[in-house]
């Protein structure tokens, strides 16, 4: 689930204010990308690939994880679990494109070639998965080149207090990096903060979290200039805390009043005022983020309100669909409780996601049902579809989140299968392409090149350059 998937699709997010010539837009430093709605201003992704086209490069990664790469110029960051009797290099596994090589390798293990936790897009039966043995939490620096490992750092190796959804794990949080320090989120297992060499710089333990149904965590931070945010909604007391970039102190912290929650906090500015909005079960709230006070909040989402708000220069979208469906367009510039009001420009209640967060593109949200393969787009300014809810052919169950680049979409299944779109009123396919490997982890898109995190790998995906 994207409630414990949340860092599929999961993810940390930047201001929606940053300008293009920086070196945000240039780089994916954040779950949701540069501009913290999945799109990504100034890539050129290939369009076609396969096992045997385009893949630059490919490497088994040690341990188990969904949380999605970042880029920062020529560093690629992944945060893995790796149980402590295996093998923890990631350059061990590194492999070439060669014909055949990883359709062999499932048919010598056919239980890869199976999404685990029952098939693509199923829902969770029960509690999830009890801990056995302690367990590297791991912060990898690859080289985006080649795929080799440049540093790698285990800030904690211990066994977890408790166990995740099947088709989760114990390092679901991406990364977040503003080229100066990266931050990595394992949860109960620390937050910590790294110079881009690999130095610890500082962490910071926040307890244990206690997880509805031992589903795991999710929750990525945001980083906004000097201030990291790190979302706490669990079985127990819930929190929402700033720290300090550089050394991890505590800023402001602010108690909260939610279940378990897996969605990552979004940083927008408005009027010259920067705001954390934060999507809630109970409530969305919004968070002066300098201060913690509470700026305005609004009900009406439904249970496990797991999406990451998106926003544009006037409002915030927010969305979620488990066990019905809600979509609010909230007017920025408002004040207190803002349910019920003129506040909310429009709002949707069909077709909305569960686990993956919409992208914010050309004035449309695209975005999935549920976890399935069936895509809506919705005009922002007046909340109609362009596009539907229509059934995707070739994609069959989705965690990972939509993301945009050079005017298209790219929507990734959880089996490897894979549509380029058009960005448009329609849908417009402009590519089908499949990989051997499954995905719940949500792609990146920098320059020429496209990084998607498999169950089994990771690929850097780049158009082969012409002889």
């Amino acid at each position: 689930m994207k409630a414990v998937l949340s860092t599929l699709g999961l993810t940390v997010l930047f201001s929606t204010s940053r300008l293009a010539a920086d070196p945000f837009s240039r780089n994916w430093p954040a779950w949701r990308g540069p501009q913290a709605n999945g799109m990504a201003p100034e890539a050129q992704p290939p369009m076609n690939w396969s096992e045997t086209n385009n893949v630059r490069w490919k490497i088994a990664l040690p341990g188990r994880g969904t949380a999605s790469p970042i880029i920062w110029e020529d560093l690629v960051f992944i945060l893995t679990a790796i149980p402590a009797d295996a093998p923890n290099n990631p350059s061990e596994g590194n492999t070439k494109p060669t014909p055949g090589s990883s359709t062999n390798d499932r048919l010598e293990n056919p239980a890869k070639a199976r999404p685990p936790g029952g098939g693509p897009g199923s829902p969770a039966r029960g509690k999830g998965e009890g801990p056995l043995q302690k367990q590297r939490f791991t912060v990898l620096a690859l080289d985006r080149a080649t795929g080799q490992t440049r540093w790698q750092q285990t800030p904690r190796t211990q066994v977890p207090h408790e166990g995740h959804h099947p088709d989760h794990g114990f390092a679901s949080a991406s990364p977040v990096t503003d080229g100066q320090v990266l931050v990595a989120s394992f949860g109960s297992f620390g937050v910590y903060g790294y110079d881009l060499t690999g130095k610890l710089l500082w962490e910071k333990d926040l307890g244990q979290m206690r997880t509805r149904n031992s589903f795991g965590e999710g929750s990525s931070p945001a980083l906004d200039g000097e201030t990291v945010v790190v979302l706490w909604d669990h079985e127990g007391s819930d929190f929402i805390v700033a720290l300090d970039k550089r050394t991890g102190k505590e800023q402001w912290r602010r108690e909260r009043d939610e279940p378990t929650g897996w969605c990552t906090p979004l940083v927008v500015s408005f009027g010259g005022r920067k705001q954390v909005v934060v999507n809630g079960t109970n409530k969305v709230r919004s968070y002066d983020l300098a201060t913690g006070d509470l700026i305005w909040e609004c009900a009406g989402q439904t249970a496990n309100a797991i999406p990451t708000a998106v926003a544009d220069a006037n409002r915030v979208y927010v969305m979620s669909g488990f066990r019905g469906s809600a979509c609010q367009a909230i007017t920025l510039g408002r004040k207190g409780d803002l349910t019920g009001t003129d506040a909310i420009a429009w709002s949707l209640n069909k077709a909305t996601p569960y686990v993956p967060s919409p992208l914010l593109s050309g004035g449309r949200l695209y975005f999935f049902s549920g976890n399935n393969a069936q895509l809506s787009a919705v005009n922002t300014d007046t909340g109609k579809a362009d596009i539907d809810n229509v059934r995707l052919d070739g994609v069959y169950g989705v965690y990972a989140s939509p993301i945009g680049a050079a005017g298209r979409v790219y929507l990734t299944g959880r089996d490897g299968g894979m549509l380029v779109i058009k960005e448009g009123p329609a849908l417009e396919v402009l590519a089908r392409n499949k990989l051997d490997d499954g995905f719940d982890a949500s792609p990146a898109a920098v320059g020429r090149e496209l990084f998607l995190r498999g169950r089994e790998s990771l690929y850097c995906l780049a158009e082969s350059e012409k002889k």
